[in-house]
């Protein structure tokens, strides 16, 4: 695929995916456009060599996979789908001072002062009984703008461009309506309406999360970067499916994307729980052929990276100081929050090469923190050779951040490389 198309497609798959849910129903479908069979953890597994698979768990998390016969070493791509948000509070609704406010929950380390003034929409998911007594699910997207932050002028607080701190409790409530009447379960019913869900007899909880409703976009008298809200992570996820999908079923390649990075990975869902290790042993239910696999396998881990800021260039190592649209970065930490070492770096480093595609080193300053990814959670877990690796990215953990527009061609080049 050409890099025009790459990023039209990675364009259109960052506007259609405003939660992790709508991310893995995304790249569900994608998967299922590139001959993929479903799979249903509840079933009872009977792979058949030569075909493709994929399964999700939670609506959230996805993993597939091909299933060449007498493969035993697979190369893994690991992303996250979620992105730090603000989660709607399960009793929301706040009336006051003559507006109707939403309470919410930061999620992640999100980044707070961009969320003002902002379009804001929501989505999420919605559980509810419908009319036959049965318990649903549905995705709902608002796909408008219904919410905003408003900042505080100037006047009411002169020290806001010196010493702007957000309260998080009483700060960021996103003003709906100035309607006393509104009630909340109707507005839900509209949302799960909008979705052509019309058997509705109550709901009962609630997974819902406020978004930009600005579009992905070119940017830069050349185009030179790419502006979106959730690059971090549904950029990987982007590469890593495509990636998955170009390849033919007697490739052992896998692909997770799992939820719950930007919060530890600590869940039935996240990359600490136990839906890799169940896909795997459900692959190879010999216990012999299950170890020789993961020991013989490599996990490419990708996440996002710190371009060194121009307007901040203190704030890296200058010899670790990745640049945008200089090509994809290797993650090194002398602590193990990257889980890079010698050998799996080479193994990168190798094929890049082989394909004149530029890589960049990323080494945190050593008198700051330096931030984590699945790829140290699934090497412990699973005991996988893993490769920490991340695509240049300004203003992350912002409701806008922005990367270049020839990284993430380059990272999909380079792991087709090494999937041959």
């Amino acid at each position: 695929m050409n890099k025009e198309d790459f990023n039209e497609g990675l364009l259109g798959f960052l506007d259609a995916s405003p939660t992790p849910f709508h991310a893995t129903l995304n790249m569900s479908m994608m998967f299922e456009n590139a001959g993929f069979i479903k799979l249903d953890e509840l079933d009872s597994w009977k792979l058949e060599h030569g075909k493709k698979y994929y399964v999700t768990r939670n609506d959230s998390s996805i993993i597939a996979f091909t299933y060449p016969e007498n493969q035993k070493s697979y190369l893994m791509v690991g992303a996250h789908t979620d992105s730090p948000n603000l989660k709607l509070k399960p009793n929301p609704l706040i009336k006051e001072h003559g507006v109707v406010k939403f309470g919410v929950e930061p999620y992640g380390g999100v980044l707070l002062n961009p969320w003002f003034d902002r379009d804001l929409s929501l989505a999420g998911r919605v559980s509810y009984e419908n009319t036959q007594g049965e318990l649903q699910n549905s995705l709902v997207d608002a796909k408008s703008a219904l919410a905003i932050i408003p900042s505080l002028a100037i006047h009411l607080d002169e020290k806001a461009n010196n010493e702007r701190t957000i309260n998080k409790q009483t700060d960021i409530s996103p003003l709906v309506t100035i309607d006393e009447a509104f009630d909340f379960n109707e507005f839900v019913e509209w949302l799960l309406h909008k979705e052509s869900v019309n058997d509705v007899k109550k709901i009962y909880s609630h997974e819902l999360s406020f978004y930009d409703v600005q579009q992905a976009s070119f940017v830069g008298l050349n185009r030179d970067f790419i502006a979106s809200a959730r690059l971090d992570n549904l950029l990987s996820c982007y590469v890593g499916m495509l990636t998955l999908c170009s390849v033919t079923q007697e490739t052992p390649m896998l692909f997770i994307a799992s939820d719950h990075e930007e919060v530890g990975s600590e869940s039935t869902s996240g990359a600490g729980g136990s839906f890799l290790e169940n896909t795997l042993r459900r692959m190879f239910s010999d216990y012999e052929e299950y170890t020789q696999m993961t020991r013989s396998s490599l996990l490419v881990s990708a996440d996002n990276a710190h371009a060194i800021h121009p307007n901040y260039p203190g704030k890296h190592d200058a010899n670790h100081a990745p640049k945008i649209n200089a090509g994809v970065v290797v993650k090194v930490n002398a602590n193990q929050r990257y889980a890079s070492n010698a050998t799996t770096i080479s193994r990168f480093l190798h094929a890049a090469q082989l394909l004149r595609e530029p890589t960049q080193n990323f080494v945190t300053r050593s008198d700051m923190g330096c931030g984590s990814t699945i790829g140290p959670i699934t090497a412990t877990r699973l005991g996988i050779d893993t490769l920490d690796v991340g695509l240049p990215t300004f203003a992350m953990h912002s409701i806008r951040e922005l990367c270049g527009r020839d990284d993430a061609h380059s990272l999909y080049k380079i792991l087709l490389q090494m999937a041959r």
